[in-house]
């Protein structure tokens, strides 16, 4: 279980949970809510390191949004820094899965000094991922209609939590390799609630103007990124466009995977987190 604690910082009160030991790493998503059950993604780096993981503002009991530009990635990237000054943290690892793997590469340029290593997977470095074919999120593919629904009722307040949950599978249901896996998982201790405004302003706001690709080549501390061969979100072709663009990096691409390896081949996404230490 996962321990609970909330912090005073010079940007607002932000909770976090910690679990494991080892050197430090933070771990957040831009429109997840956390609780002590922890997130099937962070649970794996648990055994290595001491894992920190953050709710955002407007997610749990963090700070309230007060003007949406608080949910942009650099003003994100500050709220870490305050969270990481007052525990009196010199440096830290940061790991971020999908939208947390876009806020990986966007802290590895804005704060290197701050970091000793990022880990970043599923994920992109521009809006272009949503203009492939491939990904859910493209107009051309024949589920981008339902997605966007999908997101509209998870944003509506007015939307009951045993229709979110339907909601949440179907979602997921898309970014998964084999049915089973996601059936098995949804047994599985797991907390990862969608924010509803935080999303609204990802997909509306924030990922219109997003590419940093030529800011990568700025990056030179140690980046880890990891992919799935199939996934219907952020296509491989933009986990391989991150890799080749940012020195030091080390490339995995998971073959049975879609967009959560840390599921769908979970022994083999551990031995990736060995290769991280």
């Amino acid at each position: 279980m996962w321990k609970q604690y909330l912090i005073e910082t010079s940007r607002g009160r932000f909770e976090y949970f910690v679990h494991g030991e080892g050197e430090p790493l933070a771990i957040t998503h831009f429109y997840m809510g956390f609780d002590e059950r922890g997130n099937l993604f962070e649970n794996p780096f648990t055994e290595q390191y001491k894992v920190y993981l953050i709710n955002v503002r407007g997610a749990g009991n963090s700070a309230d949004i007060e003007v949406d530009e608080q949910l942009s990635f650099k003003e994100i990237v500050q709220d870490l820094e305050a969270i990481r000054e007052t525990l009196k943290l010199k440096e830290w690892a940061f790991a971020g899965h999908s939208t947390g793997g876009m806020l990986a590469l966007q802290y590895a340029i804005d704060s290197p000094q701050s970091l000793t290593k990022i880990v970043a997977g599923s994920t992109a470095a521009s809006k272009e991922y949503g203009n492939h074919p491939i990904s859910i999120y493209c107009a051309e593919n024949k589920h981008f209609t339902r997605i966007d629904e999908i997101m509209d009722l998870l944003n509506n307040p007015d939307t009951v939590p045993e229709e979110r949950q339907k909601l949440s599978y179907e979602w997921a249901l898309m970014s998964y390799h084999s049915e089973e896996k996601l059936k098995l998982v949804i047994t599985r201790p797991n907390s990862g609630r969608t924010i509803g405004k935080n999303l609204d302003y990802f997909r509306k706001v924030e990922v219109n103007s997003f590419d940093i690709r030529e800011r990568l080549k700025s990056i030179h501390i140690p980046t880890y990124i990891f992919a799935g061969r199939h996934d219907a979100q952020c296509p491989v072709e933009f986990g391989i466009e991150i890799a080749d663009l940012t020195p030091n990096a080390q490339l995995t691409i998971f073959e049975q995977s879609n967009h959560n390896p840390f599921i769908e081949e979970e022994e083999a996404f551990k031995e990736f987190v060995q290769l991280t230490l």
